[in-house]
């Protein structure tokens, strides 16, 4: 299993939204950046990520997992754009701000830490532990 993590504005698609979906989930759709579509299409059905409130919140506040791999985002006019669709698992008890992740000396080398703006991106197996435990799971 890889782990990832999954931006969003709050007020566009926030966690809630994404609890509101259930089992069936949804398409993580809308990301043209080809970083982080590349990202989506080496996901596996069944990997998890976490779910980020950017801009305000710039927190960590769920955990999602994969649902259905890269296809074709249903929103795009262009072929080049693909998506993955994600279901909501559970919140983190406590949510995991960015400037906590930045506080943390063992996520120094985390993408979230090194580039905040990318709004797909890999987790590696040691980050994704330190920031459960720091949110208190």
């Amino acid at each position: 299993m890889a782990f990832w993590l999954f931006k969003s504005e709050p007020n566009t698609w926030g966690w809630d939204d994404q609890v509101a979906k259930g089992e069936a989930g949804e398409e993580w759709d809308g990301v043209r950046n080809y970083q982080a579509r590349n990202n989506m299409r080496a996901m596996k059905t069944g990997d998890r990520g976490f779910f980020y409130h950017s801009l305000s919140e710039k927190a960590v506040v769920g955990i999602v997992e994969v649902i259905a791999e890269a296809h074709p985002d249903s929103k795009a006019d262009d072929p080049r754009w693909e998506c993955v669709d994600i279901k909501a698992v559970m919140p983190l008890p406590r949510p995991v701000t960015l400037d906590m992740c930045k506080a943390e000396p063992r996520l120094k080398d985390m993408v979230l830490v090194n580039n905040s703006r990318l709004s797909v991106q890999p987790v590696t197996d040691e980050e994704w532990r330190i920031v459960c435990e720091m949110g208190g799971l």
